[in-house]
């Protein structure tokens, strides 16, 4: 997809569910929602249809029921997001965002361990 659509953070953590599951149903995702969020069950669906809307999602009709897939790479938005957040805080500077979470303590041992384990990898 050549360009990815903007998805507010609410539409996220549909796509989050939809990319963990696809194919999946409108109840289904309505139900694992109304678990983990304070939204109504009108909320969830009208977040649905935006994202049809936008084009992040497609759906085929079975029945009664909507069948939900995704049109938007998790991967690729992912990175995308990064990219744009690395960016527009830190002027695409990687070294100088890492450096403002250790600096505030913002990254556990076992974080710290894990990078520490990549860029030995990585030289």
């Amino acid at each position: 997809m050549s360009a990815l659509p903007q998805i507010s953070e609410a539409e996220f953590e549909v796509m989050k569910i939809v990319w963990e599951s696809a194919p999946i149903n409108t109840n289904e995702i309505t139900e694992r929602l109304l678990k983990t969020t304070s939204w109504s069950a009108k909320t969830i669906h009208t977040l649905i249809k935006r994202l049809v809307t936008k084009g992040a999602l497609t759906y085929e009709k079975q029945g009664r029921i909507f069948v939900y897939t995704p049109l938007v790479d998790e991967t690729e938005y992912i990175n995308h997001q990064s990219s744009s957040f690395l960016n527009r805080f830190y002027g695409g500077d990687i070294s100088a965002m890492l450096s403002s979470y250790i600096e505030n303590n913002q990254l556990s041992e076992t974080e710290l361990q894990h990078l520490r384990s990549i860029l030995s990898r990585n030289p």
